[in-house]
């Protein structure tokens, strides 16, 4: 069956099965690879995307779920990493081993789209993307640098 997706403004039709997880079709049908697997259960956040400009851990969402809804990806988030939240990322020297960075960073803008201004309590709640290598403290450094820049 085939099935329209619009990823990244883009327009694509993928042979998938309607009950695929779109992380699998982002990574193996569209070989969009920053898009990270991470646990499957939608525990970790490493697959975390943007639908609809929300943030959406992606191995839990179906194909047929995401429908006409436009997905970003970390992809599709800037052509030369100059979005506010990367170049805060890079100046603060945030990621550690980086696995989980594509997916923090995307649930990062989903935030600062909502609130520009959040503070450590509205990061603890809404960012709960697992970083195994606990750079927690220098990621909430950087939304609030992130913040700062798209003010």
């Amino acid at each position: 069956m085939t099935i329209s997706l619009n990823v990244n403004g883009q327009k694509y039709e993928v042979d998938d099965s309607p009950d695929t997880p779109l992380l699998w079709v982002l990574r193996d049908t569209l070989k969009l690879s920053g898009t990270k697997y991470g646990c499957g259960i939608e525990s970790c956040g490493a697959c975390t995307v943007l639908v609809d400009g929300r943030q959406v851990r992606s191995c839990g969402l179906t194909l047929d779920e995401v429908g006409a809804k436009a997905v970003t990806t970390i992809e599709g988030l800037s052509p030369d990493s100059g979005h506010p939240v990367q170049q805060a990322w890079v100046e603060l020297g945030v990621p550690e081993c980086g696995y989980c960075q594509t997916g923090m960073i995307m649930a990062v803008v989903s935030l600062l789209a909502r609130n520009t201004s959040p503070s450590d309590q509205d990061i603890d709640r809404t960012i709960t993307n697992i970083c195994r290598c606990g750079t927690y403290n220098r990621v909430r450094a950087a939304i609030h640098r992130a913040a700062e820049l798209m003010a």
